[in-house]
């Protein structure tokens, strides 16, 4: 038998497969399918897709470490002094009581509010009149004045304490809210300048442009198209200095002394004595400073997530 005809046997299909009335078999495609008249038998996952758990679980070690500290923060303040129960049972708020009216939390809680607001306002403001300009107005220089706001977030606060202390000695800001409201605008403004600037170059131009056409000036060109845009990003922004003045300790430490005009943070080492430490209280008084912070930030969670694409255009 030649060569020729055994590789045309070879190639022929099978009486089986052609007997009459039966229609020949498929092979299995790459989806793991069957053909027509075959059976499944079963999916791949496409490329490499990770498997369930191998997301899960990450995810669950994570927040196992990031959930536990408050956890035991939350235990400790509501559960009685004396107790061991790794529950908070039987509840008891006397640690909330202590703080909020025999240490005086109540003061130091409203002006913390007053200053985290503030900076928050005057932060935000600026940041948006400059990073409107560093995006809008080309000049020489532009660059390097944005690499130089850049650097500045290298330079740790401790290192600025004296010169601000001896300038707001000379302002009699010491002892004053005021002082904080100008140390955290002045630490939150460089990098605020860069996040507003960058957002307000990802609105077009050409909408401005449009604007002026139909006869608005530029403010009102900035007012009814650009503001609305960067309503996101302003909240990403302005959430960040509120955070900040908010959990600032080393500033109200240095530029407050008198006890009204304490902030949380600083409230906050006066629970520890000497040779003592109430874990009730301090519990309770992180507590009551953790707790405005989850609440904004669960708050504008979206905002924040649509910040990082603020003024985005579809193309």
């Amino acid at each position: 038998m030649s060569t020729q005809h055994l590789h045309g046997a070879s190639l022929a299909p099978s009486a089986v497969d052609t007997a009459p009335g039966k229609e020949p078999s498929a092979a299995p495609g790459p989806t793991g399918r069957a053909g027509a008249g075959g059976r499944r038998t079963g999916r791949r996952r496409p490329g490499n897709a990770p498997r369930r758990w191998e997301i899960y679980l990450p995810l669950g070690l994570y927040l196992l470490f990031t959930l536990v500290p408050f956890y035991w923060m939350l235990v400790f303040a509501l559960r009685p002094n004396g107790s061991t129960s790794l529950l908070p049972w039987p509840i008891t708020f006397e640690h909330f009581e202590t703080v909020w009216y025999d240490l005086g939390y109540s003061t130091f809680f409203w002006n913390s509010v007053w200053v985290g607001v503030a900076s928050l306002f005057t932060t935000t403001v600026i940041a948006l009149a400059g990073g409107y300009a560093l995006a809008r107005y080309p000049f020489r220089g532009r660059n390097i004045f944005l690499l130089a706001l850049l650097c500045t977030q290298f330079i740790p606060g401790a290192m600025m304490l004296i010169p601000l202390f001896e300038i707001f000695r000379t302002l009699g800001l010491i002892n004053s809210l005021w002082s904080l409201v100008v140390a955290e605008t002045v630490f939150q403004l460089p990098l605020s300048l860069i996040l507003i600037s960058g957002f307000v170059r990802n609105i077009p131009m050409e909408l401005e442009e449009a604007a002026w056409v139909d006869g608005c000036s530029r403010f009102q060109a900035f007012r009814a198209i650009v503001l609305p845009m960067l309503t996101p990003g302003l909240i990403a922004v302005g959430s960040f200095a509120f955070i900040g003045a908010w959990n600032n300790f080393l500033f109200a430490l240095m530029f407050v002394n008198e006890q009204e005009s304490y902030t949380i943070p600083v409230g906050l080492s006066y629970t520890l004595g000497e040779y003592s430490v109430d874990f009730g209280a301090l519990a309770a008084g992180g507590v009551v400073a953790a707790l405005p912070v989850v609440a904004i930030f669960a708050v504008i969670q979206r905002y924040l997530v649509r910040g990082m694409s603020a003024g985005a255009v579809k193309g």
